[in-house]
């Protein structure tokens, strides 16, 4: 699995980009309501740029705004790690 994703954060970012695009302060006002915890915004950023310069995020400019969504990379390895979740995890078991 690739290095990315040993992160919960990098993967908690895939699962709401996947969701739908967003600015910057929007992605970490969520990840901070989903936490209960102040994001330090050094260590935010620093999870986006990694992810971008590996190539699993990119980022749009829309009007004044920075906006950000998963590459096709970063998609495949959300995919690849919902699958691996699916194959560990027994749904029927905890949805009882």
């Amino acid at each position: 699995m690739a290095r990315f994703l040993q992160s919960g954060r990098r993967r908690d970012i895939c699962v709401l980009l996947a969701e739908e695009p967003r600015q910057a302060q929007a992605l970490k006002s969520r990840l901070e309501s989903l936490y209960d915890v102040r994001i330090d915004p050094k260590s935010f950023y620093g999870a986006l740029e990694a992810m971008k310069d590996a190539g699993f995020i990119e980022t749009k400019t829309e009007g004044i705004h920075d906006i950000y969504a998963l590459t096709d990379a970063g998609e495949q390895r959300l995919d690849e790690h919902i699958e691996w979740v699916l194959d560990h995890v027994d749904i029927d078991e905890h949805s009882e």
